[in-house]
């Protein structure tokens, strides 16, 4: 499957050197994963850092079928940054593949079991609202999403559809280090 791959910069012009560099190294993570759709290359210069050693940012996100993975490294380099990122991507690819080959008990995927949802998109209603994000849920079950939340180094929060429960969920961080669960539903 061909993988898009889109770089972009932020607060910093990319270079062509750069640019060869960054997309000679990513295009190969389809290597360690076959499944991999689109790949994404955020380079950035943060201004505001309080460390000259962090001001070069790299970020990598990873997406594909039932998975995303995301790394996001610092450095006084950029070419270092982004080194450190892809490695860390490297590192998520191996752990997912290692705990998708255990399996799910039955064969099927938690996909198979649930129909996907329609996906909702929501117009632009009020000014209050400074940034708005989609992406569509996966159906997962409670492990499955503490292991998502954990890949993606989400700290405080995951929404998932839970199939074994048929809806949509919140899974927190509590400040003990366990997790909770916010179970909405319509009354």
């Amino acid at each position: 499957m061909a993988q898009r791959f889109e770089i972009q910069g932020r607060n910093m012009e990319v270079s062509d050197r750069l640019n060869n560099y960054v997309s000679d190294k990513a295009s190969k993570l389809d290597r360690y994963l076959k499944e991999i759709e689109e790949t994404r290359v955020e380079l950035s210069h943060a201004k505001s850092a309080r460390s000259a050693s962090d001001r070069q940012v790299a970020q990598i996100t990873v997406r594909g079928r039932g998975f995303i993975l995301r790394s996001e490294e610092r450095a006084d380099d950029i070419f270092a940054a982004f080194d450190s990122a892809l490695d860390k991507v490297q590192r998520q690819i191996d752990r997912y593949k290692g705990k998708r080959k255990r399996g799910r008990g039955d064969g099927r995927s938690a996909a198979e079991v649930v129909e996907p949802l329609p996906s909702y998109e929501e117009e632009e209603e009020t000014a209050s609202v400074v940034r708005r994000k989609k992406f569509a849920l996966i159906p997962m079950n409670e492990a499955e999403a503490i292991e998502q939340m954990q890949m993606l180094g989400h700290d405080r929060f995951f929404i998932f559809f839970n199939a074994e429960e048929n809806a949509i969920q919140v899974l927190y961080k509590r400040r003990d280090g366990s997790f909770g669960l916010i179970q909405p539903y319509v009354d």
